[in-house]
């Protein structure tokens, strides 16, 4: 049986808006020193679907079946939810300090 080599894409996260909910932390949350360190404007880039480094593992946890599906060459994500069908919009799972990503297919 023949093996086929699929070439895999390239997947660029951008950190595109990030957002505070300072009443939320002052009920729910205790003080941390570290919190979420991404900057607006901040990229990474996923090959062979991957982890980037320096990556945070929680963000990445929100998006990786969208980057692994985006890498296989798969796209259109709830029958045309995005203009370019081979991006999505993904926020972490911070609920006091969200982060959104645009994640798109490069060459």
């Amino acid at each position: 049986m023949p093996t086929f080599d699929i070439a895999m894409k390239k997947v660029k996260i951008t950190a595109v808006r990030r957002t505070e909910y300072p009443d939320l932390m002052k009920i729910y949350e205790n003080p941390i020193e570290h919190a979420c360190e991404v900057t607006i404007g901040q990229e990474w880039v996923s090959v062979d679907g991957r982890k980037p480094e320096g990556m945070c593992g929680e963000a990445w946890k929100s998006m990786q079946s969208f980057v692994e599906a985006l890498s296989r060459g798969e796209g259109n994500f709830f029958d045309g939810w995005m203009k370019n069908p081979f991006s999505a919009m993904i926020s972490c799972n911070d609920g006091f300090r969200p982060v959104s990503f645009y994640l798109e297919t490069v060459e």
